[in-house]
């Protein structure tokens, strides 16, 4: 009975950490990026006619999914970089801590209200897309857009973990810079592979084989081409699953290494 009150009283105080966080971003309007994201498609479908002649469908569809991405890393990666050193420089830490509130419950509550708010972002973009598309009489497959838009969600939660971890090791620059080379490096994840098979230099082969280890893998939940290219190359429903799980495992290792150096951090 006991344990239970315990874990309970712990989802609470997780929930009403990621809550506050999710009211600071809508007051600091970060959803925003949602009218800024609206005007940038609704000019692209203007322009795109212009200067691509019998492609243009094709560009919308691939600009508008890109565009998500985009905008949503930026969001990722400074709320994610700034999250907890905020609450360190404001000493708020100092109260959440007074409480019986523990390191993990900071984290985890932190990134669940990123998550939270990068969904909404997410979900709103998605929707002035579906509606651009639909206006445009522009041809897609609602399915594979839908999916690819769900990963980008799931890939940007887990850009927010290393963004978190990050800010916990670096100064705020650095952590930006850090979390922005990860995303690039994790997007070229198959091309490092690729190289270390082809390099005849050991060291260069360790190297690439190392960043492929240690670093995620974001080709597992980047399906924006398929989607607009060839919704038939998506993997099957089986394989999509262990991608995703794959994101999520990342997500959870990350998380409890920033748990384990906020816990020993001396603020």
């Amino acid at each position: 009975m006991s344990l239970s009150r315990t874990t309970s009283g712990a989802v609470s105080r997780t929930v009403a950490i990621a809550a506050n966080l999710f009211r600071q971003a809508v007051r600091a309007r970060v959803l925003y990026l949602v009218g800024l994201y609206a005007l940038g498609l609704v000019a692209a479908g203007a322009l795109l006619p212009q200067v691509a002649a019998n492609t243009e469908d094709k560009m919308l569809l691939d600009v508008g999914l890109g565009a998500i991405a985009l905008i949503g890393l930026a969001a990722a990666i400074f709320l994610g970089t700034s999250a907890i050193p905020t609450e360190i420089s404001k000493r708020t830490l100092y109260v959440l801590l007074a409480k019986p509130v523990t390191p993990a419950e900071i984290v985890v509550g932190k990134h669940l209200g990123l998550s939270a708010v990068l969904g909404a972002l997410v979900a709103a973009m998605t929707l002035i897309y579906l509606l651009q598309l639909t206006l445009s009489a522009t041809a897609y497959h609602l399915g594979s857009l839908l999916l690819a838009a769900g990963y980008t969600w799931l890939e940007l939660s887990l850009m927010v973990a290393v963004a978190l971890l990050a800010s916990l090791v670096t100064g705020p620059l650095l952590a930006v810079l850090v979390t922005l080379a990860v995303y690039l490096i994790g997007q070229l994840s198959p091309d490092l592979v690729a190289f270390s098979q082809l390099t005849d230099s050991p060291l260069t082969r360790r190297l690439m084989e190392g960043l492929y280890i240690v670093l995620p893998d974001l080709s597992r939940l980047n399906w924006r081409n398929q989607a607009v290219y060839g919704p038939e190359l998506l993997p099957e429903p089986l394989a999509l699953v262990g991608h995703g799980l794959y994101g999520l495992l990342y997500m959870f290792v990350l998380l409890a290494i920033a748990s384990l150096l906020l816990s020993r951090r001396e603020i």
